[in-house]
């Protein structure tokens, strides 16, 4: 169990400093909307703020759900939006 425990904080935290990347990056190189955005859901990955979102709504996302969620944030940002066409051009 605790192998388990430490695998998906470690999950967590990689994909919560992901997801925060990609919003500082938002912020500064293409717009604040997207940038917040990204910003407020990297929040759910790490585990102070997951710790206060359980205490205040009662229940907690499951690590498949974030998972999904940090896979579509990175399809989103390479896929659509224009920090993808951005580092194309690089």
């Amino acid at each position: 169990m605790e192998a388990n425990y430490s695998m998906s904080t470690l999950l967590n935290w990689i994909f919560g400093t992901l997801v925060l990347t990609i919003g500082v990056l938002n912020l500064f190189l293409v717009h604040p909307v997207p940038g917040i955005t990204y910003l407020l859901l990297s929040l759910l990955y790490f585990s102070p703020a997951h710790l206060i979102f359980k205490r205040w709504f009662g229940f907690s996302i499951p690590i498949l759900v974030k998972i999904i969620l940090g896979l579509v944030i990175i399809l989103f940002t390479f896929g659509v939006s224009d920090l993808g066409d951005m580092i194309d051009k690089l």
